[in-house]
């Protein structure tokens, strides 16, 4: 991928230089990244190809994100595809941390942008990341982020990739890491343009951190969470004195779906005044004084609450329903159709996923 724009203020290290044909060399299987651009469109580039016939045509959107004279940052958190339950806990939260971070200090100047890293053809195990476009290209940028490298000491570590262009245009990732107090390339690769996949990378991960299968898969997440989340532990309690399966009663359900703030909790109460039904709401009463702790947490761990929280509802419903109507204020049906949508970007959910005041857990 060429770069009409001028080059770096300073050339790209003779180390790296030097090194360019072992990079290639000793590269394991390209990575692919899909990178969210601020139009809510996406973009695409792997590291390295298999073949050179493999190479797409240039994109001209990351030239003008990746390349000189601003410098670009990639940080992502590793997640392998057969990674337990509480590895992609951990994942979350680091995940999580560092958007926290990434948002303070000499970070604010800079633009920040959601990445993904995945492996072609895998089945699971995309990783989440960011792109950071610091316009200075200062210093005090890349020695915050080695920093921030360094404080992590459990795993999983992030990754740190720095985004350079030699004297021919030509843009290079080097990956860093930082041992004993001192930051250690330890790899290089080309960067190359790359077919949009055919499935979106973050699809296969779905049962298994947004929509889950069944009440065992929401319930291996809230164990997880137990040590730093007490309230989870009484949630799984309620859960488990719930019967595993149930049946609804001779009388009606109507839930009624809606955004927060719509007016859907006035409804639904006349709704039920005028039948002479019990209300129930979703989250129901029992664990709703804990929605805004879990409301605060990565999105699997709420997902899980409110999936739950779904199947109290449900042995609620079959109580009520063989004594008389049941009005539901929110069922799991909305939350099933819109959390699939979440995480594949703005282009499908029509905003951003890094802005902070995007809710979805009304829905849930």
């Amino acid at each position: 991928m060429a770069f009409a724009r001028p080059l770096l203020r300073r050339p790209l290290s003779g180390q790296l230089l030097g090194r360019r044909g072992v990079c290639a060399g000793a590269m394991a299987p390209p990575r692919r990244f899909v990178l969210e651009l601020p139009d809510c469109t996406l973009a695409h580039f792997a590291l390295g190809a298999d073949d050179p016939g493999d190479v797409d045509a240039p994109d001209p959107r990351l030239a003008a994100l990746l390349g000189p004279p601003e410098r670009s940052y990639s940080l992502c958190v590793p997640v392998t595809p057969d990674a337990g339950c509480g590895a992609r806990v951990r994942a979350a939260r680091l995940h999580q941390r560092l958007l926290h971070q990434l948002r303070r200090g000499p970070f604010q100047r800079c633009q920040l942008l959601r990445l993904l890293c995945y492996c072609p053809g895998a089945q699971a195990g995309a990783q989440q990341g960011f792109l950071l476009r610091d316009p200075l290209d200062g210093p005090d940028t890349r020695q915050a982020l080695l920093e921030l490298l360094g404080a992590c000491q459990e795993a999983p570590r992030p990754h740190l990739g720095e985004f350079e262009a030699d004297p021919r245009g030509q843009l290079w990732q080097r990956l860093w890491e930082v041992q004993d107090g001192r930051r250690l390339q330890v790899a290089c690769a080309q960067v190359v343009p790359a077919p949009e996949p055919p499935l979106h990378p973050v699809v296969p991960d779905l049962p298994s951190s947004v929509v889950f299968p069944d009440r065992e898969a929401a319930r291996a997440v809230l164990e997880e969470c137990t040590s730093f989340i007490p309230e989870a532990r009484a949630v799984l309690d309620l859960v488990d004195q719930c019967p595993k399966q149930v049946q609804k009663g001779k009388f009606q359900v109507v839930a009624i779906e809606g955004l927060d703030a719509t007016g859907k909790t006035t409804v639904t109460q006349s709704v039920a005044d005028s039948l002479k039904a019990v209300l129930l709401k979703s989250p129901p009463s029992c664990i709703g004084q804990w929605r805004k702790i879990f409301d605060d947490e990565p999105t699997i761990i709420r997902r899980a609450f409110y999936s739950l929280g779904n199947y109290i509802v449900a042995s609620e419903i079959a109580k009520e329903s063989a004594k008389s109507p049941v009005i539901v204020d929110r069922s799991q049906l909305g939350g099933t159709l819109y959390r699939p949508l979440h995480p594949l970007g703005s282009e499908v959910c029509g905003t951003g996923l890094l802005d902070s005041s995007h809710s979805s857990q009304g829905l849930e």
